[in-house]
């Protein structure tokens, strides 16, 4: 996948090896960037990430604002898309950071090669 060097792709297998047996929820619970609720009643609280393996989220992060700002064009598109629409960039860096681990999770499960058609937004 553009913008995951040989460290990262390290850093994941060794700190997630549960990624391409897990669903998509837990693969993004896993490194805490689920987006968790606070709502009691009628309040709608604020959304924020939380829990998972921090130094797995750690380790992915600088690899995911390059490839979200450089080199992946599905990530580059989907950061595009969401600060065009009001996001702040730090939001859109880690909904980034969740669609990386989602096509991660499933191109492990399913072992297809890298193809930026299969998952450009649409």
């Amino acid at each position: 996948m553009p913008g995951l060097g040989e460290t990262t792709a390290t850093n994941l297998v060794a700190g997630l090896p549960e990624l391409g047996e897990v669903s998509d929820k837990i693969a993004s619970a896993l490194i805490g960037a689920a987006p968790y609720d606070d709502d009691s009643g009628k309040r709608r609280g604020h959304r924020q990430i939380k829990g998972g393996r921090r130094w797995v989220r750690n380790a992915i992060y600088m690899p995911c604002v390059g490839a979200a700002r450089l080199n992946n064009p599905v990530l580059m598109a989907f950061y595009d898309r969401l600060i065009a629409r009001g996001k702040k960039p730090k939001a859109a860096l880690v909904a980034c950071m969740r669609k990386l681990i989602v096509i991660l999770n499933t191109m492990l499960a399913r072992r297809p090669k890298w193809d930026p058609s299969r998952y450009a937004l649409r």
